[in-house]
């Protein structure tokens, strides 16, 4: 009769309301500063940073993402999709929350393949050719200058095969060199563009399932109120994730405009207190201890976990460390720094899943 007990959707009390409340603008003001802080001290100079300090906020926000990914999104969906009190053929016979978030990261990456092909097509028609690789490109202007000189011995071969005059230092003519430039600029855009969009989804998508699960966590008669050992470290959970896509997000193209990033930052601020609020309005009508609360959080959860893993894994990892030949040519001390800073990121947000 134990699986009767579970699953019974009861409604908790509206204790702490004005500290929840409270909690919400706690929530928005820390999110929105640490996010918007490298964003805003990379474009105003008067308020620029070191560059060990801005990378220490790059590297280590990427494993925040990464181990929000398993530890705070992938492990948790896992739970809430075997409840004793779903299907048995759902949550008995097969781990639905690995299938979810597989599905997801498999999404993720034909959506950014086909980007990618379109955008290559685009550029091509664009500069009258001129192939655009994925992973030539990395997150900061050094791979771009890499990308550009890739395309210039492209362009160099192109001529020796066809038989045309090439310089006698062996460069192609100025207006090659001029495209090849335009071609590496616009490819680093874009490459930022569906890098930073893929995080921004991401965080957004879970973020607002954060916010709605600590506002309408109830009173324990054994543990007491989980809120207030959740609060905090929904706090710094938020504040570690802003960071990193902060960080990611001051990196975006002029191009695509000054406000921009900030507002996509703001984005990110917002959507944790409006599940907040959404809880605090439902709260006498929602409880995720339901057959339907747990289907819903969990796969929310486990696509989730499949964007931010994919995300941190190809996007953040192997674009900063296997395909930046900066890096590659970096002094070991500096790659053995920025590879720490990572595995800080990821050994903080481990501990924080303790308590959330």
């Amino acid at each position: 009769m134990a699986d009767e007990e579970v699953c019974v959707g009861a409604k908790g009390e509206a204790d702490n309301l004005g500290v929840r409340i409270g909690a919400i603008f706690i929530i928005l003001a820390s999110s929105a500063f640490f996010t918007l802080l490298p964003i805003v001290t990379r474009r105003i100079p008067k308020l620029s940073i070191p560059v060990h300090a801005y990378d220490f906020c790059k590297f280590f926000g990427s494993g925040v993402i990464i181990a929000t990914g398993f530890i705070h999104l992938l492990q948790p969906a896992d739970e809430e999709l075997s409840q004793p009190c779903l299907r048995p053929d759902f949550s008995e016979n097969y781990h639905m929350a690995y299938a979810f978030a597989l599905i997801s990261m498999m999404l993720v990456f034909m959506c950014e393949f086909f980007a990618y092909r379109f955008g290559s097509s685009m550029l091509s028609k664009r500069l009258g050719g001129g192939v655009v690789h994925h992973h030539a490109s990395g997150h900061n202007d050094a791979v771009q200058e890499d990308y550009a000189e890739q395309e210039r011995e492209q362009l160099r071969q192109a001529e020796l095969e066809q038989g045309t005059q090439v310089s006698p230092n062996g460069k192609a003519d100025d207006l090659d060199l001029e495209d090849a430039e335009k071609t590496a600029v616009l490819h680093s855009e874009t490459s930022e563009l569906i890098g930073v969009f893929v995080l921004e989804f991401g965080v957004i998508f879970h973020s607002v399932i954060i916010g709605l699960t600590l506002s309408t966590t109830d009173w324990d008669p054994e543990d007491g109120d989980k809120f207030v050992v959740l609060f905090p470290v929904i706090v710094f959970h938020q504040l570690f994730e802003g960071i990193g896509l902060g960080s990611r997000l001051s990196l975006l193209p002029a191009s695509l405009g000054r406000w921009s990033p900030i507002w996509m930052g703001l984005g990110y601020a917002i959507v944790t207190p409006i599940g907040m609020a959404i809880g605090l309005g439902l709260r006498h009508t929602y409880t995720s201890d339901t057959p339907t609360g747990y289907y819903v959080t969990g796969i929310f959860d486990a696509f989730s976990a499949g964007i931010l893993i994919y995300t941190g894994l190809v996007e953040l990892l192997a674009h900063d460390f296997v395909f930046n030949k900066r890096m590659q040519s970096a002094p070991l001390w500096k790659v053995a720094l920025n590879m720490a800073e990572v595995c800080l990121g990821i050994a903080i947000m481990a501990l924080l899943g303790k308590w959330a």
